[in-house]
């Protein structure tokens, strides 16, 4: 999907994206597979599984549904183009089609996260919302060939309508249950990474209004970090944003932490506040005038630095997560153009699974 964006805005060639986008996809082609889904990490040589956890040796099904969202953004930029894209499109597509997204129900009505050959099912992690997982649902119930039923994202996502919730969060009404976070709201990349390709504006299924739930999340975030109830130092309009990201420890190593208001260690991560322009233009662009006149220590070789943390002195975190960086790259495209929204949107794929789960939804034009 950043490819797509460099090649819209003329930072690569054409021909420099197809050929990136080929060794990316032949690459996938060959790594090790598990009922057709990836794995978290992948040895970038070989393709093989790089264990994530001492039992996530296998399957890691949502970061494989990512990876979907942007195979079928692929395959629909590239399927009217030449000879060669044609190519590209059609394997895009199939290495989406060969997800087997059923296997992962183990004959319940909800989807599970891991699978591995060596340890099953033994993390018996269920997805159910609300977090980043929803995408899952929409490309499962989108599938040609290992589609899932309506009644397993009713009883899985949607846990039979508890997803719906009644809390307000710094004055913002959540409308969706946070998952562990029920009553301040989980860490803002929930309201990204499945929103990278599928459009949250104008989609609601039975239970709950999608737009209301993103949007209402960035504006509490905001909010979280311009009340600063826990006085951190310089949190404010344009120092906003709690997200998963690294982080600096009390003794100055770097780690890794789901921010968010109740879990606040006073680091800021600008992706939080920058993927976010499509639900908080305004406060987007404060924080983004606010990290670039700290230019001289945030911004790095591929943008802003992953996070930093005024009360530590501004001490940053001077690394760079692709998963931090890539939707900073993709909503602010979406904001400006919709562009990765209307080649999401506009699959057959895509808009059968939503048919099938009884959304309501808009195309951006």
């Amino acid at each position: 999907m950043g490819i797509l964006v460099g090649l819209e805005r003329q930072f690569v060639t054409r021909t420099e994206a197809v050929n990136r986008l080929t060794k990316i996809l032949n690459f996938l082609e060959n790594a090790d597979r598990f009922h057709g889904a990836w794995s978290h990490w992948i040895h970038g040589t070989t393709g093989k599984t790089l264990p994530f956890s001492a039992l996530d040796d296998g399957a890691d099904l949502v970061e494989t549904a990512f990876l979907a969202q942007g195979l079928i953004t692929v395959g629909e930029y590239f399927k009217e183009g030449s000879t060669e894209e044609k190519l590209l499109s059609q394997q895009a597509f199939t290495l989406v089609d060969g997800i087997e997204w059923n296997w992962f129900t183990q004959g319940q009505n909800v989807l599970y996260w891991h699978w591995s050959p060596n340890n099953d099912f033994a993390i018996k992690l269920m997805l159910q919302g609300y977090n980043e997982t929803l995408i899952t649902y929409i490309l499962a119930a989108a599938s040609k060939e290992y589609s899932i039923s309506e009644a397993v994202y009713n009883q899985g996502w949607a846990i039979n309508g508890s997803i719906k919730s009644g809390a307000s969060a710094f004055g913002y009404p959540l409308e969706v249950k946070h998952a562990g976070a029920e009553q301040t709201g989980g860490p803002l990349f929930w309201a990204h990474y499945s929103h990278m390709g599928l459009n949250p504006f104008g989609l609601s299924d039975s239970y709950v209004n999608y737009e209301t739930a993103t949007v209402n999340h960035a504006l509490s975030n905001y909010a979280y970090c311009v009340q600063n109830p826990l006085g951190w130092r310089d949190y404010g309009k344009n120092f906003w944003g709690l997200t998963a990201s690294y982080t600096l420890n009390a003794d100055g190593s770097l780690g890794y932490k789901a921010h968010r208001p109740g879990n606040d260690t006073g680091v800021i991560s600008p992706t939080a506040a920058l993927s976010s322009f499509p639900y908080t233009p305004n406060e987007s662009m404060s924080a983004l005038r606010g990290f670039y006149s700290l230019r001289n220590i945030l911004l790095g070789p591929a943008g802003f630095y992953d996070a930093f943390s005024p009360s530590q002195n501004y001490a940053v975190a001077e690394a760079y997560l692709a998963i931090d960086q890539g939707p900073i790259l993709v909503m602010i495209e979406n904001h400006r153009t919709g562009l990765l929204w209307k080649l999401f949107m506009q699959n057959e794929r895509v808009q059968a699974g939503l048919d099938k789960l009884n959304f309501q939804y808009t195309i951006p034009q």
